[in-house]
């Protein structure tokens, strides 16, 4: 993740677009996170997630009953997938920037993952804070770990 910015405003410049891109095209996660919140303990959590076409986002959901996360497709499209606490399919839905920008919003502990459509995809996502690594996430123990061998492969059995 790039770090947070500084100051009492913050926009999105092609600089920066630019940049996120470029780091999320050469990650080996094929993902750049760039915070746009001051601060890593904000109470409202602010993200532009540049992600490409082979990252692998693992089932996850958030606990904490405050953790309702927003995500905007601003350039792009994924594939959003839900699903029920067996591992089985409940909702998938494909999001695209166009003609309007697709916007999903997920209640806390809701099983979901996405899988990018298009190349140099960027999302906002916002969630309540402050972020905690060690509650945020609680991961699927249905689906592969990321990293494995099975990853890459799990997820086109929904898609």
């Amino acid at each position: 993740a790039f770090d947070n910015p500084g100051g009492p405003l913050f926009e999105l410049e092609d600089d920066d677009i630019k940049a996120g891109l470029r780091a999320s095209r050469t990650s080996e996660r094929l993902r750049m996170i760039l915070p746009i919140h001051r601060k890593q303990d904000a109470e409202v959590q602010r993200i532009v997630n540049f992600v490409q076409p082979g990252t692998y986002i693992r089932p996850h959901r958030h606990p904490l009953p405050h953790a309702t996360e927003s995500i905007i497709v601003l350039k792009g499209r994924i594939h959003f997938l839900i699903f029920e606490n067996d591992g089985s399919l409940k909702y998938d839905k494909v999001l695209s920037s166009k003609p309007i920008p697709g916007i999903i919003d997920i209640e806390p502990l809701v099983w979901h993952s996405f899988w990018v459509l298009e190349e140099d995809t960027i999302l906002f996502e916002c969630k309540k804070g402050p972020y905690d690594a060690t509650a945020d996430k609680e991961f699927a123990e249905w689906s592969p770990s990321e990293g494995s061998p099975e990853a890459a492969g799990w997820i086109h059995k929904f898609i």
